[in-house]
């Protein structure tokens, strides 16, 4: 559907109240809403291509194509799955709106997703790069705090550049995050944390904001604006080159270092699960996936019957290589 005057796509009205709904009763964050209507635009686009409104009770060999068609655009694995459960949560609307009686997706499996390891800093990383000694400006204090914080609290960066000043709990050292689906939890910041980010609040951020009006973002830039989350991840690239760390890095990593250096640590899935803000708890089980391949790793590494057959695997190939010479001589 497009407009007379534009080839700007324009949303059936009727998702468009589906949208409603799913901000006003579901309580989604801007962020998902729009993840929704983009998906929900690209089914549009294709329904359109074979004649269907999206109220229509489209036969499955349709769905199956919509889907097929996305693998051959090379679309991740996860990105189908989430398009397929974006239709599902269409079609239950449209059966509560008592538009469809026969659910099109009855005869349609789901998408198996790959299991995709989180990427992570090791504790020596974490530590370059939160212990770089600082230098003489303000924005350097401040980018110093934020890292200290997405690691020691495990926030997502939307978290950290929406933080405002009455979320901080100076008093019990912790921080009231609202988080995906507007959902609240309270996360432990640690000593170190708190420490530094009383500093900045006193003595940095004021002279950030100099005698602009008063901003209630804990983390501004000089100008009195909020960070963005584009913003973050620049400083980050910045400031881990600075710390001799050259590999691709991102504020989501800093999460998902807090999590996996907690687990192994010994930290019950649960309590991770809490300060993380997971709906599901396997979401956060991926976690223990990373600790146990680091425990593989040294087991491999360090268990005696492992290096006993690793010094007889050099043995035998040395006495082969011996007898090769022999014989080649």
């Amino acid at each position: 559907m497009t407009t007379a005057h534009s080839s700007v796509p324009v949303l059936d009205p009727l998702v468009e109240r589906y949208l409603s709904q799913l901000r006003v009763e579901g309580g989604l964050a801007h962020n998902t809403l729009e993840s929704y209507r983009r998906d929900l635009l690209r089914v549009q686009r294709y329904w359109i291509q074979h004649r269907l409104r999206m109220s229509d009770a489209v036969p499955s060999s349709i769905i199956r194509s919509f889907l097929a068609s996305l693998k051959q655009e090379s679309l991740a694995a996860s990105s189908v799955a989430r398009m397929l459960s974006t239709l599902r949560g269409w079609y239950r609307f449209l059966a509560r709106e008592d538009i469809l009686h026969v659910n099109p997706l009855r005869d349609v499996a789901g998408v198996r997703r790959s299991v995709r390891l989180p990427k992570t800093l090791t504790l020596h990383e974490v530590t370059a790069l939160l212990e770089m000694p600082l230098r003489d400006r303000a924005e350097d204090h401040r980018d110093r705090v934020m890292l200290e914080l997405l690691y020691a609290s495990g926030l997502r960066v939307s978290e950290l550049v929406g933080l405002t000043l009455s979320q901080i709990d100076l008093e019990l050292g912790c921080l009231r995050v609202t988080g995906k689906g507007a959902k609240e939890r309270m996360v432990p910041m640690g000593q170190t944390a708190r420490e530094l980010l009383v500093e900045y609040l006193e003595q940095v951020r004021p002279t950030l904001l100099k005698n602009r009006r008063a901003s209630r973002t804990v983390f501004v830039s000089r100008r009195g604006h909020a960070l963005t989350r584009q913003g973050c991840w620049k400083l980050l690239s910045l400031r881990a080159r600075r710390a001799g760390i050259f590999k691709p890095i991102s504020p989501h990593m800093l999460r998902h270092s807090f999590a996996t250096h907690l687990l192994e640590g010994g930290a019950d899935l649960r309590t991770v699960q809490a300060m993380l803000g997971h709906a599901d708890i396997a979401t956060t089980q991926i976690y223990t996936h990373v600790d146990r391949r680091r425990l593989k790793q040294v087991h491999r590494q360090f268990f005696p019957r492992q290096l006993r057959q690793s010094h007889a695997g050099r043995s035998s190939k040395e006495k082969h290589e011996q007898l090769r010479g022999v014989s080649d001589e």
